[in-house]
């Protein structure tokens, strides 16, 4: 039996072999025509169609392919009526009326989060360590830029691929006025329920990024370098990051947001 290759780059049409194969070179990946997949024992592939860039599970029983994507689906539908400066999230970051502030996002992912706070009107830096989330994160924006309503929102939004700790500690160094005034925070962490349904996206990140195991000192970076706030999202009933008790909590069916408040937001 061959080897478990974990990632391929994989190309259908020849007018997207160009790209699969730079994607390919700056991974240090294999390049695959996805006619030839079959022949091949791979985890996961990440594929380059007419579409970009979507990461794909390999196998008789895997999940769909996981893409970043801001113009349709549930992204477009909660931009449109997800609730605007009402939602758990723009509170828990301190949107309110004339208050837009500057937020970090130092664990990226697929960028959902940082797009509505986005557009809510603050200006977001994102920040990813992993370099397939990012390449799928970039292709997303770059997407999502041919549309003429979009571009507003994602002109407040750079990304940067980058360690979230390394990044927090070089940004507490910037003047005051370019630090960011809430840093948000949405760490993966250990799952020990088995039977607890997963999303895919999550199901790949864990497998593809793994776990924070520096949630912690994550932690204590977000705060040295956050201007004003902490903002921690958490599963409902996970423990809190460092055992350290937070300002205030808002709380949902699901997840939660730990806020750790430094100084008022203006």
């Amino acid at each position: 039996m061959s080897a478990l290759i974990p990632l391929v780059c994989g190309w259908q049409e020849a007018s997207d072999q160009p790209r699969a194969v730079a994607v390919a070179e700056q991974l240090g990946v294999p390049v695959v025509s996805l006619d030839t997949l079959h022949t091949l024992s791979c985890a996961y592939v990440l594929r380059c169609d007419s579409e970009g860039l979507a990461l794909q599970p390999c196998g008789p029983k895997a999940a769909g392919a996981v893409r970043a994507d801001f113009v349709g689906g549930a992204v477009a539908h909660r931009r449109q009526f997800g609730g605007g400066q009402g939602q758990m999230i723009a509170k828990a970051c301190g949107v309110a009326k004339g208050v837009r502030p500057r937020i970090a996002d130092v664990t990226a992912g697929l960028g959902r989060d940082a797009f509505v706070l986005a557009t809510l009107g603050c200006d977001l830096e994102l920040v990813e360590r992993s370099p397939v989330i990012h390449l799928l994160l970039q292709d997303g924006l770059q997407r999502a830029a041919q549309s003429d309503e979009l571009q507003p929102i994602l002109a407040r939004m750079q990304l940067v691929r980058a360690e979230a700790v390394a990044w927090l500690q070089a940004a507490a160094l910037r003047p005051e006025h370019q630090r960011p005034q809430v840093v948000y925070l949405d760490p993966m962490f250990p799952h020990r329920d088995k039977s607890a349904l997963v999303k895919k996206e999550m199901l790949v990140f864990r497998d593809l990024v793994g776990d924070d195991a520096d949630a912690d000192s994550l932690l204590d970076a977000a705060l040295a370098a956050a201007e004003c706030r902490v903002v921690v999202k958490r599963p409902r009933k996970a423990p809190t990051l460092m055992q350290r008790s937070p300002s205030y909590q808002l709380q949902g069916k699901s997840s939660r947001f730990d806020v750790y408040a430094l100084k008022k937001l203006s």
